[in-house]
């Protein structure tokens, strides 16, 4: 089915590959107009002139904005993420060959990657990195990465797929500009630049979203409308978002402008309502910094109520322009369901949803705790995930906004204690400070939602060190046709209980062979073979102790209770624990 989907989307995308060359030929003749444009305005720079008035000096052009990205849905954040293939521009030399064979440089190329996608601009965009792969081969790749970061901790589970891979965001961004005839163009940014890539449609947004920003693109000539350019400030309208609700067909759509004055606004947003009388509520957002964020701060009703709602495992959520909700309504309803299966609440429980957003899963979760209690440090989100409870007439829910290790911390030392604890951190991940604060509230189990398998694998380590080890891992294919993927762990305290009890008969057993099957130093030139990592003994001391290998009395010891004592990195603790599985020590 897949297959058929992908067929049926080229004839209708075949026009804009036409289009494509087109663009990027006159794309070449505005560099080569610009470049002899500076060269003249440096020249004259050079002779003593002043800019005119209006000109900008090359002190004030945003030159570094044109290498770095902002936006788009492709966002990497470090190189060992970014896609490893070429488009078949040299970075070296910039495309110049003719400068590599003049000069003699020796460049290593990179192999060109092929455009086997239905999406014309699948290389240029970047932010669908395996839409050219067949979607079976997607979700090995995926469940290939899980295994390799998380196998240290737990076993990974086989990764949830959708059945239907396309279309599925429900919260679509278009950025603004302009070509060289001032005619309005909307797209997304180049990987890695500040360059709009034009986008008539795309396979993973919602196609009614891409229809009006269509529209909306369409409407500005006509009322005079300018995009904003980014290197003069002039313009107006700088992007456009859509939010819809999958389920209730509401339609939010936002104007971000670059002023609060939008003349003809009324009369726009009327012209735009009848074209599209499905938008149920249009808001204007404006953002006159000089700034990568897409929203600004201040906010103006055009029409409707200023949000949308959309149901969500049964519950109803108020959306705001600003608040956090999951992209793909459809895998968010099964993440959420798994979450709550390894939750496995009774009804009498104390539940803590840190990072709560607008509440989802803490109202998700109310159904079968006795308490909720939601923290978020976006008081936009706090004011959404309360007026969400109100609307599902849910009494055992409070939201607070506060930081939510520090919120727990305060819990904990007024003798309160939490029986499981949802964490759905951003991409970045947790922080130590925030791990402690959950193992401080001494929950039985922590349900760690996450976007970024590299930084939960960094977690997974930390918890470990304090007493919490992940049980089972399940990977939710939240975002087909890119190289990210959500997963949910459960993590339970350990107890004596943990432990398998066995009877030994010391006389036929030396109580210290478990130690004494490899040395410390061989310990430690296997975790540097292996590893390429130098440990020392006390970090292997630390180690033992916590699998339960027995020390020489007040081996490695502190002298005293109030002595610090460095303690084993996490990464070097995971290494060191493989070692002990390779000498059967534990």
């Amino acid at each position: 089915m897949i297959e058929n989907r992908l067929k049926a989307e080229r004839p209708r995308l075949v026009t804009e590959k036409a289009t494509k060359g087109k663009r990027d030929d006159k794309a070449a003749k505005d560099r080569s107009s610009r470049q002899e444009k500076n060269k003249a305005s440096n020249t004259g720079r050079k002779m003593g002139r002043k800019p005119d008035s209006g000109e900008k000096s090359s002190d004030q052009k945003k030159g570094p904005k044109k290498e770095q990205r902002a936006g788009g849905k492709g966002n990497w954040g470090n190189d060992s993420q970014k896609p490893k293939y070429d488009t078949g521009r040299n970075r070296a030399s910039g495309g110049n060959s003719n400068l590599q064979s003049r000069e003699g440089i020796k460049v290593d190329r990179q192999p060109v990657r092929k455009n086997t996608s239905a999406c014309p601009v699948f290389l240029r965009c970047g932010g669908c990195q395996l839409l050219d792969m067949p979607y079976e081969k997607q979700l090995k790749i995926k469940q290939t990465k899980l295994e390799e970061l998380l196998k240290p901790y737990c076993k990974v589970q086989p990764i949830i797929g959708m059945k239907d891979p396309f279309h599925y965001r429900n919260k679509v961004h278009a950025v603004f500009d302009h070509d060289k005839k001032g005619n309005p163009v909307s797209g997304v940014y180049e990987a890695n630049t500040h360059r709009v890539v034009p986008v008539e449609s795309c396979l993973i947004e919602d196609q009614k979203a891409d229809e009006i920003i269509g529209t909306i693109r369409g409407m500005l000539k006509s009322f005079k409308i300018k995009t904003y350019d980014e290197d003069t400030g002039y313009g107006l309208l700088r992007h456009v978002l859509i939010r819809r609700g999958f389920t209730t067909g509401e339609i939010m759509v936002v104007l971000v402008t670059a002023s609060p004055v939008f003349p003809s606004k009324n009369n726009f947003v009327r012209a735009l309502r009848e074209k599209h009388p499905e938008i149920t509520t249009i808001v204007q957002n404006v953002n006159g910094r000089d700034t990568s964020m897409v929203l600004g701060d201040r906010e103006n009703v055009l029409y409707g109520k200023g949000y949308i709602e959309d149901i969500l495992c049964g519950f109803r959520f108020r959306i705001s322009s600003k608040s956090f909700y999951q992209v793909n309504p459809v895998q968010t309803e099964v993440l959420y369901r798994k979450a709550m299966e390894l939750a496995a609440l009774k009804g009498k429980e104390t539940v803590i949803d840190a990072y709560c957003g607008i509440g989802t899963i803490g109202i998700v979760a109310s159904q079968e705790a006795g308490q909720v209690i939601g923290v978020e440090l976006n008081r936009d989100a706090v004011r959404d995930a309360a007026q969400n409870a109100k609307i599902n007439g849910i009494k055992n829910v409070q939201f607070y906004c506060n930081d939510a290790g520090a919120f727990m911390s305060r819990m904990a030392d007024n003798g309160e204690h939490a029986d499981v604890v949802f964490m759905d951190p951003p991409r970045s991940g947790s922080t130590e400070e925030f791990i402690q604060a959950v193992v401080k509230m001494k929950p039985e189990k922590v349900v760690y939602v996450s976007c970024g398998p590299d930084t939960l694998a960094r977690d997974l380590a930390v918890f470990r060190k304090m007493g919490y080890e992940a049980k089972a891992a399940w990977g939710v294919d939240m975002f087909p046709g890119t190289e990210h993927v959500e997963t949910v762990v459960l993590l339970s305290k350990l107890k004596p209980d943990d432990y398998v009890k066995v009877d030994l008969n010391l006389d036929e057993l030396d109580a210290t062979s478990a130690e004494t099957k490899a040395t410390y130093q061989e310990i430690k030139d296997y975790v540097q073979k292996e590893n390429g990592l130098k440990v020392s003994s006390l970090y292997i001391s630390q180690v033992k102790r916590k699998c339960g290998i027995i020390e020489r009395s007040n081996y490695n010891l502190p002298k005293s209770e109030t002595a610090k004592q460095p303690q084993c990195p996490p990464e070097k603790e995971a290494a060191i624990y493989k070692a002990l599985q390779h000498f059967a020590m534990v």
